[in-house]
């Protein structure tokens, strides 16, 4: 039997016991292979789902990735199998060298630090980032630096890859090449953004957010954008 890459059930987080739930009741699945975006409003609880999905946040349901369920014994196990690109991909890269960010990857998993370095190139080389191996990350561009911290996270082929807007501060020709990199990529992709076109090139289907529950679902981005332009301005 093949299991869902990541599945929730029925998964609920609260920050303030008297505040309305970050997260309320989401239950979904993604399965290999699968690209999916996530929409929403700022506030409506993405970057939350996504840090449940890693257990950087106390949640109530379950969480299960590949069949394995999400828990204090099973947290390593679990991040082993996840590609997490943050929002902000300068908060990744922390080596003096991008080569050897990407590198570090493998390196913690126990691969010799030769072959985690020729790995790391070639993941570099496959988002035309190879240029700038050998430089440090604070001399690149805004989208050099994503391609760079993207490198680090599909260097280790994850079976999900969990993408905190990743096109922000990209212009049209760089959403173009990321989004295709991605499209040829084969690991599941769990897609957070506000940009339905930059989604429209790469994702198979769709999921809104709104105050913590999933609202809306399918496969046509043009419903998303019916969605939108009927909500209160």
């Amino acid at each position: 039997m093949t299991h869902a890459v990541l599945s929730f059930e029925h998964v609920a987080v609260r920050y303030h016991e008297n505040r309305t739930p970050a997260l309320n009741d989401v239950s979904f699945a993604i399965h290999p292979g699968e690209r999916v975006a996530l929409f929403g409003l700022n506030g409506s609880g993405k970057t939350t789902l996504f840090l449940a999905a890693v257990g950087l946040v106390p949640y109530q349901g379950i969480v299960t990735v590949n069949g394995l369920v999400l828990g204090k014994k099973s947290l390593s196990q679990v991040r082993s199998k996840i590609g997490f690109l943050f929002n902000v991909p300068e908060d990744q890269l922390l080596f003096p060298k991008v080569v050897d960010d990407v590198a570090f990857t493998l390196i913690r998993k126990g691969v010799p630090a030769p072959e985690a370095r020729r790995k790391a190139l070639q993941a570099l080389a496959n988002l035309g980032a190879d240029s700038f191996a050998e430089l440090p990350p604070h001399e690149l561009s805004h989208g050099e630096r994503l391609r760079a911290a993207l490198a680090g996270v599909m260097v280790g082929d994850p079976l999900l890859l969990l993408l905190d807007e990743p096109s922000a501060g990209l212009d049209p020709p760089a959403k173009k090449r990321l989004a295709r990199n991605l499209g040829d990529h084969p690991s599941a992709m769990l897609a957070a953004t506000h940009d339905i076109s930059f989604a429209r090139l790469f994702c198979q289907r769709y999921m809104v957010l709104e105050h913590g529950r999933i609202v809306l679902e399918g496969q046509s981005f043009d419903e998303v954008e019916a969605f939108w332009d009927c909500r209160p301005q």
